[in-house]
């Protein structure tokens, strides 16, 4: 089963063309979508998609760009959407000390915030991190979240940091910059990891994967990350399918 575990299908890049994108990856043999909430409003746009769509889920969560904006009581408007039964997941959230559109601190607590609510829950928590590895290690080890509940969405860092992920228990989603040319520390993480512990998605409508590289990203493009991951490791695209989406029916508790 194709899975793209992590997608904006609500996202304003679509143009309303929501309803094709969709179409054009269930062409592709795309099966099952995520599509992630990053403040209130979008993860009340992704639960609308996902009501609308039988094969779509989504998650609600206050991504680190936005965590200064986030309301007083954000995590109790998260919780009530995350009620829904069509929420796979917490997030995405994290920390980005990349870009610091959030104060760090605020990025952290939100961050906090969302670890305790995805643990309350008993949801997946999906995570973005830029350029605070060992810091979101270090939270992520003193948080003692379940194994194998948590996702680093879009990974993008070294084998070494990897490893130390792998060792929580995380599972670790790979993007369509697995297929750039100057991916090589990401070579070693897609071809290292162990099939039990891999994801993959698209992240659309952004990171759009070689071929497509500078056109607006889809779901149905999944089929390149796949097919790069395949060769890499030698196997087959549908042994690359098969384990990544049973790892995203696992962590994401979706209905089989």
């Amino acid at each position: 089963m194709l899975i793209d575990t992590h997608c904006h299908l609500d996202d304003p890049k679509y143009h309303g063309q929501n309803p094709d994108v969709i179409t054009r990856a269930r062409a592709a043999g795309v099966q099952r979508f995520i599509t992630i909430g990053c403040d209130i409003a979008t993860s009340q746009s992704a639960r609308a998609v996902a009501s609308a769509n039988a094969d779509v889920f989504f998650t609600a969560g206050v991504h680190p760009h936005e965590a200064a904006k986030a309301p007083a009581d954000f995590r109790e408007q998260l919780k009530a959407i995350a009620r829904d039964p069509r929420c796979a997941g917490i997030g995405e959230c994290g920390l980005d000390y990349y870009y610091d559109h959030s104060p760090r601190e605020i990025q952290r607590q939100v961050f906090l915030e969302q670890i305790s609510l995805a643990k309350e829950m008993h949801k997946a928590l999906v995570i973005h991190v830029r350029d605070a590895w060992d810091e979101c290690i270090d939270i992520l080890r003193e948080q003692n979240m379940p194994k194998e509940k948590v996702v680093i969405h879009c990974f993008t860092g070294s084998w070494a940091h990897a490893q130390q992920f792998l060792a929580l228990g995380c599972m670790l989603s790979l993007s369509g910059i697995v297929t750039f040319k100057n991916a090589s520390e990401l070579a070693l993480v897609a071809t290292n990891t162990p099939l039990d512990r891999l994801l993959i998605e698209t992240d659309a409508p952004y990171l759009a994967p070689v071929p497509y590289r500078g056109k607006p990203n889809e779901p149905a493009f999944l089929v390149e990350v796949m097919k790069k991951i395949a060769t890499m490791r030698g196997i087959s695209e549908e042994a690359i399918a098969e384990a990544t989406g049973n790892n995203a029916n696992k962590v994401f508790e979706l209905p089989i």
